[in-house]
């Protein structure tokens, strides 16, 4: 990439701050719905000042006069219930897990297959801006990972991100069995840096980061003085949430459909990507039988293995876009500094801000994220196409 350059970045507001965890206690059922997901996907700001970060990258904007494909060109949308008639099941390791394959008209076998992996609350059908544009050059997977979407959720499952990991690496051995670009977004980006970073996989041609998560929750996120201010609270809501009542309690009211848009609506910059699709995206999911297991699992399990420890020993491609907006894993947040750092320092990264975009820039802003992702791929180096 070219010469270093200094990007203001507008610092993201705290989504939440009680005043003790005692007075967030007293409230909790009114109140907890919007913090655990908050403190599960991020909540990573560091700063309440703007502040400039040096980095390798370039801010990109709705008004970018750099190449792009335009609207004109770009595909519909997939519907919904379209993607949902499209998609098949894989069993793994005994469980059923729900995919979608989508193949353009070009079938150019030199390519590599793409495969999507969305992130917490997320399913395939979130990937709905991105599957036929991404297709009429690529094989586009997108997977449900175990716990979420229409895959199983097993009782009593112990969810971490290696699991996770583990169940993408396999999938591409045996369903994709060609050479594999990972795009993922939040905590299924941080599952794509865990699998690609497996000493023995040799099926990973590239990353692509959406907005990565540090951890499956907060517990990975030690150097910000808010997560420290907020420690207590974290571990009472862990208590909390090992109460059946009480977890049942609060994942009703998080699921509740105004609270669902209003939550979607705080981590979108673009307001008008809120749309009642959206919403049935991430609720319908959260009837399913197993799901409260998977929230509570999820949100108070391991952190896993950070990003930090892991991409320094990576030398595939990787493409990190990231909205400057994203109240959850903020740029200016520790997992947003580290990032912003790494094209001055390794050379098989990229970085690109996205402009007015939230912590879900495919949904959010699809041609942004378009723009600078199928050029990308596109000067990926050709790789042998077979899984041994």
């Amino acid at each position: 990439m070219g010469k270093a350059m200094v990007v203001a970045v507008r610092a993201s507001p705290l989504v939440f701050l009680p005043s003790s965890p005692f007075a967030a206690s007293r409230n909790l059922k009114k109140q907890c719905s919007n913090t655990i997901i908050s403190l599960n996907i991020g909540l990573q700001s560091s700063s309440s000042k703007p502040s400039c970060i040096t980095t390798s990258s370039i801010k990109c904007s709705a008004s970018s006069t750099s190449a792009i494909v335009s609207k004109e060109e770009e595909p519909l949308p997939l519907e919904v219930n379209e993607i949902k008639t499209m998609c098949k099941t894989w069993v793994w390791r005994g469980y059923n897990i729900n995919y979608l394959s989508y193949q353009g008209r070009n079938n150019d076998t030199s390519r590599p297959s793409l495969l999507l992996v969305h992130g917490f609350g997320a399913s395939v059908a979130h990937w709905r801006r991105n599957i036929a544009t991404l297709a009429q050059n690529y094989r586009v997977y997108a997977i449900d990972l175990l716990g979420f979407g229409a895959s199983d959720k097993p009782e009593g499952f112990a969810y971490d991100m290696e699991s996770w990991a583990q169940l993408i690496l396999d999938f591409v051995n045996e369903v994709i069995q060609r050479s594999t670009v990972l795009v993922g977004n939040s905590v299924g980006s941080l599952a794509c840096v865990i699998a690609a970073a497996d000493p023995s996989q040799t099926s990973i041609q590239g990353l692509v980061l959406l907005n990565c998560a540090g951890g499956m929750n907060n517990k990975a996120i030690v150097d910000d003085w808010r997560i420290k201010l907020l420690s207590p609270l974290l571990w009472l809501v862990d208590f909390l949430l090992n109460q059946k009542s009480i977890a049942s309690a609060i994942f009703n009211r998080v699921k509740q459909r105004e609270n669902l848009k209003n939550i979607l609506l705080s981590v979108y910059g673009n307001k008008e990507s809120v749309d009642e699709d959206l919403v049935d995206i991430i609720r319908t999911p959260a009837d399913a039988e197993g799901a409260l297991d998977a929230f509570v699992s999820i949100v108070t399990g391991p952190p896993g293995p950070n990003p930090v420890q892991l991409i320094p020993k990576m030398t595939l491609p990787i493409l990190v876009l990231w909205g400057d907006q994203d109240p959850f894993t903020p740029i200016d947040g520790p997992v947003g500094r580290y990032f912003s750092s790494l094209p001055s320092q390794k050379p098989n990264v990229s970085l690109f801000l996205l402009e007015g975009v939230g912590h879900c820039p495919h949904d959010d802003r699809p041609d942004l994220v378009h723009e600078k992702l199928l050029p990308w791929l596109s000067n990926l180096p050709v790789a042998d196409n077979v899984v041994t």
